[in-house]
């Protein structure tokens, strides 16, 4: 299982701890040193069976910067792609990658079904 964080996040502090604690073995990934590319993401996106828009750090100051809110509903899904890959910062956190599932965020409950 891949696990991708920013390591100063606090959410991401909590879902590594939570992991650890029930025993769940995964592969950790620095979602800024190492961007999720093209196909990563695509790949994801099939296994979550979530929109794109979903993928996207809403509370970021990089999604605020760049103005996204207004700018995602007219943006293809290549174009969402695209900006996803070129910067880990924009990309929701943590993210859980399993075998046939894909979770962004933590959410316990979520977490609980799937993980544990």
């Amino acid at each position: 299982m891949l696990f991708l964080e920013y390591p100063t996040c606090s959410t991401c502090k909590k879902a590594k701890k939570w992991l650890d604690e029930h025993g769940v073995s995964y592969e950790d990934r620095h979602i800024r040193d190492q961007n999720p590319t093209v196909s990563e993401l695509k790949e994801w996106q099939q296994k979550s069976g979530m929109e794109l828009k979903k993928f996207f750090n809403t509370s970021g100051m990089k999604y605020r910067e760049l103005g996204l809110k207004d700018r995602l509903p007219q943006m293809s899904d290549e174009e969402k792609l695209e900006l996803l890959a070129s910067d880990g910062m924009l990309v929701k956190r943590p993210l859980v990658i399993g075998d046939d599932f894909a979770l962004t965020g933590f959410k316990v409950k979520e977490w609980e079904e799937k993980l544990v």
